[in-house]
């Protein structure tokens, strides 16, 4: 009786059993709190690109498709420390409206990655899908950035899983129309 109360007493291995059970939810804690925080950094990027892109080619006065592709390299630098490569691809393309009809699609330039992935703007030649509320008015165009790349998460989980990220930007030329690509 004497050995039982003595091993019910004893508190030095207490510590141990404790720290036993709290390490997997600490690690847990973690490892999902660095996953969260790389995810809202690469959203805050692929916005940034977004913007970034649309707003350098809609400062031209005219462009070229060699001036696009010199804006699809300085993505890298806006979207580091991640990269592109296969993950990933940013899409522009120019809208425009003439002759009382809806919105057309003028032109449009991938670059930046190796991902396939179609625009939801539209292709060259037929008509543009906008979004809720932003019009194309006849006589007017708009400069459309999308950014397309897919997430691949350091820890796969319920909670974090492969996904495709989209961000868009949309602006207008600022010195007159972008309709044609040189």
């Amino acid at each position: 009786m004497r050995t039982l109360r003595h091993f019910w007493e004893d508190r030095r291995g207490a510590l141990l059993v404790e720290m036993a059970f709290v390490f997997p939810v600490l690690l847990v804690m973690i490892l999902a709190g660095t996953e969260l925080a790389r995810y809202m950094l690469l959203q805050q990027k692929l916005d940034a690109v977004a913007v970034t892109t649309a707003d350098l080619v809609s400062q031209r006065e005219e462009i070229s498709a060699a001036t696009v592709d010199q804006i699809f390299t300085a993505t890298d630098h806006v979207i580091a420390p991640f990269a592109f490569g296969a993950n990933g691809v940013v899409i522009v393309t120019s809208v425009s409206a003439s002759g009382g009809g809806g919105p057309q699609v003028d032109w449009q330039r991938a670059g930046g990655g190796s991902l396939a992935a179609g625009s939801s703007v539209g292709t060259p030649g037929g008509a543009a899908t906008l979004p809720a509320g932003f019009l194309v008015r006849d006589g007017e165009n708009a400069i459309i950035a999308e950014v397309y790349f897919n997430y691949a998460p350091l820890l796969q989980t319920a909670l974090f899983s492969n996904l495709q990220m989209y961000h868009r930007s949309l602006f207008r030329p600022r010195f007159g129309t972008l309709s044609e690509l040189q």
